[in-house]
């Protein structure tokens, strides 16, 4: 690969366990085994994290949860695992890739359970957080074992598969998730996880081979894995609390700044010890750095895209949220394609091709968005489709293939686990400020809209109260209206939800053109050596 090769001088069997650790050599002789079991891991993982948006309404009018309380069935989940991505990838590195991810596994299935099994919000918020410590655990290590068992020259690919399995779990998730709470009940989007769980961890017991750092006598680093996670908890818990409380108020702002503080006393840190939590010299490698910076945004552009088109296909389109899904089909399928072809073409020419040109895709995905209508032809939907499954499938496995494949094996883990961090930084900041964006334009267009529609003007201006509905697709009527008023402010509340998507589109299809530009003139020509030998 001429922009991202790997370490060649440090094989992954020279990094792997003591001989004690690796007694069976065909474990060790097969990659491809590896490919498949952590596969199973990563599958439930994904398909948990979308299928989990479809449950949101069904928990809260089962438990009788505020919207406040069910917001939290999310956050508590994302606080706590990008808390501890980076340090579960630690611990794989040190103490065994193998049992952490199990460990991972294991616990994120009896998390999912017991989510089940609650009889409260509290109960529910309280393990999805549980969730989230366990995916921390599995999420960083499924690359640690991939750059640990599959020379430089198939990493590529084996990345590519892995975005592959990533991309269609996330897109297959509201169809999963639609089917099951629409013929079963909210709980079993947690318990589909029980019967995944419990092949990874059988297959995995069979095939996985053990790894880790030879070295093994380091101080663990204790000051800076709480600096680490106290920075991603406070920026996180700002950039999802952002779209409530107001991105300039006191909350929002104090949190995401008191985070970079301490983020940056953790940089600072981690130069001055002999055994970091996260080596600084990784960012070295000008591949790994912005591939770390492309991650995020194109995690940032899926989920915040896939939250407000499916708030468009239920919300304004009126589809249930299985045809919601099904319509998303072509982003499936170009993800299916587009995540090994990137793979391919990035051990041809190197992410400084690939990831603009998915970066690219993407753009014209967001632009063809503006297009769309309040009663737009599914003709105008699709090609929007399959341009941003295939651009997020290119970039998923460049990117991740410039983070981890720049990486020393030994650092594996760490690394999967800061490709997983600024993957779930840049999905939260999508959805969080997409929404915001949509918010914001609603509350400009609406009292226009809906007068423009035929509402009376005091009625109109009234209604401008439930723009925070109205953001989410959803018309404020009542049942005392009339026919003739009710289509009015239907017609209305979705054309100022249509003005809001085309301001969030457009400020996504300019990022995605700055990230293009960042990687096609960041990244180096020809090879680039890895952070550290």
């Amino acid at each position: 690969m001429p922009s991202t090769s790997v370490d060649h001088s440090t094989t992954p069997a020279a990094e792997t366990a003591p001989p004690a650790a690796g007694r069976r050599r065909s474990k060790r002789s097969n990659p491809w085994l590896t490919l498949l079991a952590v596969a199973f891991g990563l599958f439930m993982v994904q398909l948990d994290g979308s299928v989990v948006a479809i449950a949101n309404p069904a928990i809260g009018s089962d438990l009788h949860a505020s919207t406040a309380e069910l917001q939290w069935v999310t956050n508590s989940y994302l606080l706590a695992l990008a808390a501890t991505l980076i340090l579960g990838g630690k611990l794989g590195d040190r103490f065994g890739r193998r049992t952490y991810y199990l460990v991972g596994v294991a616990g994120f299935t009896l998390a999912s359970v017991a989510i089940g099994l609650s009889s409260s919000i509290e109960g529910v918020v309280a393990f999805r957080a549980l969730q989230g410590v366990f995916g921390g655990l599995l999420m960083p290590n499924t690359l640690g074992l991939l750059r640990s068992v599959f020379p430089p020259r198939k990493f590529g690919m084996a990345v590519g598969i892995w975005a592959m399995v990533s991309a269609v779990a996330t897109a297959l998730g509201p169809i999963v998730g639609g089917l099951l709470v629409e013929h079963v009940d909210w709980e079993s989007v947690f318990y589909i996880n029980a019967p995944i769980g419990v092949l990874a961890i059988v297959f995995g017991i069979l095939v996985l081979p053990e790894s880790r750092n030879a070295g093994g006598r380091e101080r663990f680093d204790i000051p800076g894995l709480v600096l680490l996670a106290l920075g991603l908890l406070a920026v996180v818990f700002g950039v999802v609390k952002g779209e409530t409380w107001g991105w300039t108020s006191a909350g929002t702002l104090g949190a995401m700044a008191a985070g970079l503080v301490l983020l940056l006393v953790f940089g600072w840190y981690e130069t001055r010890v002999e055994h970091p939590l996260l080596p600084m010299r990784l960012f070295r490698s000008r591949a790994l750095t912005i591939g770390a910076i492309i991650t995020a945004l194109n995690f940032f552009v899926m989920l915040g895209v896939i939250f407000f088109v499916m708030l468009y296909l239920q919300n304004v389109r009126g589809f249930t949220p299985v045809e919601a899904g099904v319509r998303t089909l072509p982003l499936s399928l170009a993800s299916l394609v587009a995540s090994p072809l990137g793979a391919v073409l990035t051990q041809r020419f190197g992410p400084r091709l690939t990831m603009p040109v998915g970066m690219l895709l993407q753009a014209a995905s967001c632009f063809g968005m503006l297009t769309w209508q309040t009663d737009s032809s599914y003709a105008t939907m699709w090609p929007p489709f399959i341009a941003l499954g295939l651009g997020v499938g290119m970039v998923m496995s460049a990117s991740s293939d410039a983070i981890v494949g720049n990486a020393p094996v030994r650092d594996g883990g760490v690394a999967g686990g800061l490709q997983a961090t600024t993957l779930q930084i840049g999905g939260a900041l999508g959805t969080s400020v997409l929404v915001s964006l949509i918010s914001g334009k609603v509350g400009a267009t609406l009292t226009g809209e809906l007068t423009g529609a035929g509402v009376p003007s005091a009625m109109a201006h009234g209604l401008r109260e439930a723009k925070d509905a109205v953001a989410m697709g959803v018309a404020p009527v009542t049942g005392d209206m009339s026919a003739g008023l009710r289509a009015a402010v239907v017609e209305g509340s979705a054309q100022a939800f249509m003005n809001g998507v085309h301001v969030a589109v457009v400020v996504t299809g300019v990022l995605c053109v700055l990230g293009a530009v960042l990687a096609a003139t960041g990244i180096r020509r020809g090879a680039e050596q890895p952070a550290d030998h």
